[in-house]
Formats: structure tokens, sequence, C-alpha cells
């Protein structure tokens, strides 16, 4: 029988090389567009990403456009009830089908009037008659693998990659009694970005800026590092109540059943490649990250409460400071790193000396660097 390790916290998890050996990554890993064309094809177009909760398309006709890095998706509940993702293009010569969220009968192409049901299938295609052979079921829209997790809707462009719950390896059990199948997302903002894909996840996953960056907001932080299974990584911040908002007590109570564990702090994962789930005492937030290029990408924030709270009179007045905070922290962090990806485009930029606190930044460039193509990961060393 495979021995698991225990999913309790250490003051680092280090990988090889060794504390004071180990470098930050090459500027090229940052810089290079052909080790982003490596990354878009080995990497994002083979593991699974976060593209919403189920509860935003909860009905049947209810839809979600979405940009990917595999380009437009479309998230639609049929009339059978059953989510689906599809490719948001049409079949005839590819226009974009769906804009926003709503709720629809069927889907519509505004270029030339071919029309899907909510199921996927060719309802109609005017003016196709005339064309010989031509026949409806083959035109389809084009389906996208998708699997849920507790509510947590996710995408993967590879019909071979393992399901996601072999992704997620041991996360459930550390994040179970959050109850994220009982969260209702209430919040959502999108964030142009000037830097690489892999700079917001490494400091989405390391504490050691926050006196610095956040030293008007969040201020200093201490976390603890934890072993995984699975392809994901994990800190907890040490907090004895909620960080999630930035001043006084927090507006809502704990989440019930909480773990022991759970208590102790806020617990920020990283789901490799782009998906953090943030879960503090009273509240759970995501940042997913969509690259758009070597310099460029794309950062959804979202935030989720526990059902009961979301259907309280003065919801929307308790949880306004949770989506001041959410926002002031990711536009400090976007700040800095933009400016560093100005920087790692110097000819002078060199790999820099590792903290044990930069663990999970060494996890993180380990974990992207296996999966490269040895002749590209070679250009790196």
């Amino acid at each position: 029988m495979t021995q698991h390790q225990p999913l309790t916290p250490a003051p680092y998890v280090w990988t090889a090389p060794p504390l004071g050996e180990a470098t930050s990554a090459h500027p090229r890993f940052y810089t290079d567009p052909e080790v982003f064309k490596a990354e878009i094809a080995h990497i994002h177009l083979k593991h699974w990403f976060f593209a919403g909760r189920v509860e935003e398309v909860a009905n049947p006709g209810d839809f979600k456009a979405l940009e990917t890095v595999g380009g437009p998706a479309a998230l639609v509940r049929g009339q059978d009830g059953v989510l689906r993702a599809f490719a948001n293009i049409c079949r005839h010569r590819n226009s974009i089908l769906l804009e926003g969220k709503g709720c629809a009968h069927s889907i519509v192409c505004p270029y030339h009037g071919w029309s899907y049901e909510l199921d996927g299938t060719l309802a109609g295609a005017p003016g196709m008659r005339e064309v010989p052979e031509f026949e409806k079921p083959p035109h389809g829209l084009l389906p996208i693998r998708m699997e849920t997790w507790d509510g947590a809707i996710f995408l993967n462009f590879d019909d071979a990659a393992p399901p996601l719950s072999e992704h997620l390896g041991d996360l459930p059990e550390l994040l179970g009694s959050h109850r994220f199948g009982d969260m209702r997302v209430t919040w959502q903002i999108e964030i142009e970005t000037r830097c690489n894909w892999k700079l917001l996840l490494e400091n989405a996953m390391e504490s050691y800026h926050t006196g610095i960056v956040h030293a008007a907001t969040v201020g200093a932080q201490k976390s603890m590092s934890f072993p995984t299974r699975g392809e994901w990584h994990c800190i907890q911040v040490q907090a004895g109540s909620s960080i999630a908002v930035l001043d006084g007590d927090p507006p809502f109570p704990p989440i019930a059943g909480l773990s022991e564990q759970s208590r102790k702090g806020t617990y920020f994962t990283l789901i490799e490649p782009t998906t953090q789930f943030a879960c503090a005492q009273d509240t759970i937030w995501w940042l997913a990250v969509r690259p758009v290029a070597v310099d460029r990408s794309v950062l959804s924030v979202g935030g989720c409460f526990p059902r009961p709270y979301t259907e309280l009179p003065d919801f929307e007045e308790r949880a306004a400071p949770y989506y001041q905070r959410w926002e002031a922290v990711a536009l400090e962090d976007v700040g800095i790193l933009e400016k560093q990806q100005r920087a790692l485009g110097s000819v002078m930029a060199r790999p820099g000396p590792l903290s044990w606190r930069d663990d999970m930044v060494l996890a993180i460039n380990r974990w992207v660097l296996s999966r490269l193509p040895a002749e590209v990961a070679a250009t790196l060393t």
C-alpha cells in the first residue's frame, strides 16, 4: 500500500537543490517567447484549469462565455440540466457565438444564423439545403473536456490527461472542511497584467514579500508549507482569525465545522498550472491566471461565501470589505510584478539565491521545467 505524506505543516518544504545552493530561475524562463510557446503546448493545453463555479450556470439555458488559453469557450446548462463546455465558435466559419453571461433557449451564430441546441447539436444551417451531401450531425459544437469538484469547474484540452481527481490528489482532504460545494460566488474582476504568468503564481505562493509590497494593506505575514500529493502546492498563513479583510474584526463568523488545522490560518494553494484557491476561516477566493503572451497575462480574482451568509439581509454591506481587500492586494501585486518583468528583460539579469521562504517558488519552477521538452529546459540552466 502506498504511504501518503501527512497533511501537516512544516517551516518549509524543500526540493533539490539544497537550501543555500538553489537559485531563482533563469531570466529567459520569463522572457523567452520560445519557452512560452513550449509552455502553451506542453503545459497549458494538457492540464486542468479553473473556469468558474457551477452556480454561475445553475439553470437550464444559462451560459457563461470565457476566454481560455485554448481559445473562446462557453459553459452551457442544457434543457436536460446537464452542464457542458464547448468551443465558443460556429462550425460554419468560426465566428464567436456567445458573449458574457445570460440565458438562452438556443445558440444562434450572429454572423450567418447557424443555430445549435443547448446540448451542442446543430439545429439549423440556413442555405445549406442546396449543398450536396450536407448533414447536420457531424457539425455540432465541439466539446471541451470538463469536470467539477465541489462546485468548481475545470476544463482541459487534452482528452488523454489524467482525471481531475488524480490531478487534485489530496487537496480535497485538506480543504474539505471549507465545504466548497456550499459556497456561492458573489464577486469577480479581471485584471490585465504586463508580466509573465509564472510571476503571478510564484508571488501568490510566498509570504516573503508581504511586509514590503503590502505594508499599507495586509502587512507582514508568516506562513508554513505543506507536503502534498497530486499536482498542487500549499502554504498556510498563520493567523487566528480571517485575513480576508484589512481592518477590524471579520464581518462574518468562521465557517461551521472547520477542521482544527483550517482554524489556524488561511491556506494559499496552487493547483498547477494556473489556479489558486485561498481559503480563510470565513470565505474563499481564487486567483486564476490566463497566459496571453510571454509578458502579458490576465488575472481573474473571485470571491465566494457560504450560502447562508449570502442570504443575510445585510450581506452586501458585510461583504464589501472583502472585495476591497481582494482588489487592493491584487493591484499591489500586479504593480510590483510588472516592474519585475521589466527587470528580467535586462541584459544584466541573473538568477539569484533563494530564501527558505521561497520554497514554493522553487517547487513551481521545478514543476514547470519538468514538463518542458528537454531541449527547451536545457536552455534555462
